[in-house]
C-alpha cells in the first residue's frame, strides 16, 4: 500500500513538471514570436533593399527586376518630386528595354524642363545608382535624410507604404554641400513578401 502511494505521488509530480515545462516552453515560444513579429517587417524590407542595391552595383539587372512588384511594377522618379501620373514599368518591360536598347521617357530635367529621354543603363548610372549606395554611411527607414529645394511628396504619393533612403552628403566645397545625392526605395507587400514599387533619386535642384 505504501509503495502504491509513493508511485501515485511520483506520477503527480512528473505530470506537474511536464506541464510546467510545456507552459514555460509555450511562453518562450510566444515571446519569441512577438519579438520576431516586431523585427520582421523592417528587417524583411531592408534585406530586399540590400539585394536591390547589390544588384545595381553589380549591374545585374535581372536580379534587380526580380524585385519589382509583380503586378504593379515600379515608378521611377529622377528627382524628389514624384509625378503620380508617370507610367510604371513592369519587370519584363524593363528587361526588354535593356535587351532591345529602347529609349524611354523618365520625366523632365530640372531647370530646362526638357523630357528625360534615355536608354535604361545610362538612366541608371545618372538617376539611380550614381553613387555607391550599397555602402552609404547614412541610411534610414521611413524617414528622410536628403532635404532639397523641390517638393518631396513621397509620403503623399505612398501614404501607407514603407521606404528606405541611402544618402551621401556633398563633398565639393565649391558647391557648399549642395552636391549631395540620395536614393529612396518604396516597398509594397504582395503575397507575404515585399517588392519595389518606386525608385526615387534625389538631389539639389535649380
Amino acid at each position: 500500500m505504501r509503495c502504491l502511494l509513493i508511485a501515485i505521488v511520483a506520477v503527480f509530480l512528473f505530470t506537474g513538471c511536464n506541464q510546467s515545462r510545456e507552459n514555460n516552453s509555450s511562453k518562450d515560444q510566444s515571446t519569441s514570436a512577438r519579438f520576431l513579429q516586431k523585427k520582421t517587417q523592417k528587417d524583411s524590407i531592408e534585406i530586399v533593399a540590400s539585394k536591390a542595391l547589390a544588384a545595381l552595383k553589380m549591374k545585374d539587372y535581372a536580379v534587380f527586376a526580380s524585385l519589382f512588384h509583380p503586378t504593379e511594377g515600379v515608378r521611377f522618379s529622377p528627382y524628389g518630386f514624384i509625378d503620380p501620373t508617370h507610367k510604371k514599368v513592369l519587370a519584363k518591360d524593363f528587361l526588354e528595354a535593356i535587351v532591345k536598347n529602347w529609349t524611354l521617357t523618365w520625366g523632365h530635367f530640372d531647370g530646362s524642363g526638357e523630357a528625360i529621354k534615355m536608354k535604361v543603363k545610362p538612366y541608371i548610372e545618372q538617376f539611380i545608382y550614381n553613387a555607391d549606395y550599397l555602402h552609404a554611411k547614412q541610411k534610414s527607414f521611413d524617414s528622410f535624410i536628403g532635404q532639397g529645394n523641390t517638393i518631396n511628396n513621397l509620403k503623399e504619393t505612398y501614404p501607407q507604404l514603407h521606404f528606405t533612403e541611402y544618402y551621401f552628403k556633398g563633398t565639393n566645397e565649391k558647391y557648399r554641400g549642395l552636391d549631395w545625392t540620395s536614393l529612396r526605395f518604396v516597398f509594397k507587400k504582395y503575397e507575404n513578401a515585399y517588392y519595389l514599387v518606386a525608385v526615387v533619386h534625389d538631389q539639389w535642384t535649380i
